[in-house]
């Protein structure tokens, strides 16, 4: 059976690409600081953002087919705000992508291995009270770039998704910083819709296809449109 590992997969977008990748016939295992008592899948408490935690989870393993890279968390931290947060966001997005890549290397099969990194939207333009995120996702996608390319000889893809607005908790506090409603969020899409956590598991499988071998060093977003507003 194919094996993979989702980080942050517990609740949210890793939540939902966990119970999809195990719709498709995958043995999923699953990587979160803590657990939650409705999760079905195989679980292992890992906090992503430490180097030594990362290697002994990845150590027990003997092959991952595929590593799906989401954990993270977020916070408004404009420069005149806390430092320990902005090394927060920076150890969990950034760091703890960085850290479980570089473990999985050697458990990558050649020819059909795959890295699904996410990133944000946020990873491709600016918001100004959200330094750290944007610099995290923003590294992200460079780190995804860098690394299609290191593993294209072994052709291994590696690839990141770039969501703008999903329907989880993390949006749920957003709306609350920025003082407006769901329905507010998604007037403010072209499509008029939220995504929701369904919708970035359905593209993570997408780029796990055979019919996605092709595709690899891309930041793809999932914005309903967002990008292409001047």
């Amino acid at each position: 059976m194919r094996q993979a590992v989702v980080t942050g997969g517990t609740r949210g977008i890793g939540r939902a690409v966990a119970d999809r990748l195990a719709q498709e016939g995958w043995d999923v295992l699953v990587l979160a600081r803590r657990p939650v008592a409705d999760c079905p899948h195989r679980f292992v408490a890992c906090d992503v953002a430490d180097p030594a935690a990362v290697r002994t989870v990845f150590a027990t393993l003997s092959q991952v087919d595929v590593l799906v890279n989401c954990a993270g968390i977020a916070g408004a931290n404009p420069l005149d705000g806390d430092d320990a947060l902005w090394h927060a966001i920076i150890a969990s997005n950034l760091h703890g992508t960085y850290h479980c890549c570089k473990a999985v290397l050697p458990l990558l099969p050649d020819g059909t291995g795959r890295i699904v990194n996410l990133a944000s939207v946020l990873g491709l333009r600016g918001v100004p009270d959200q330094t750290a995120y944007c610099a995290a996702k923003h590294a992200v996608v460079g780190l995804t770039r860098a690394l299609a390319l290191a593993l294209a000889p072994r052709g291994i893809t590696v690839n990141a998704l770039c969501p703008g607005w999903v329907d989880t908790e993390m949006a749920t506090r957003r709306y609350a910083e920025l003082g407006i409603t769901p329905e507010q969020a998604a007037a403010s899409v072209p499509t008029g819709r939220i995504a929701s956590p369904r919708d970035i598991a359905d593209a993570v499988v997408w780029l796990l296809r055979r019919e996605s071998h092709g595709i690899t060093g891309h930041a793809l977003p999932i914005d309903g449109g967002s990008l292409a507003l001047p």
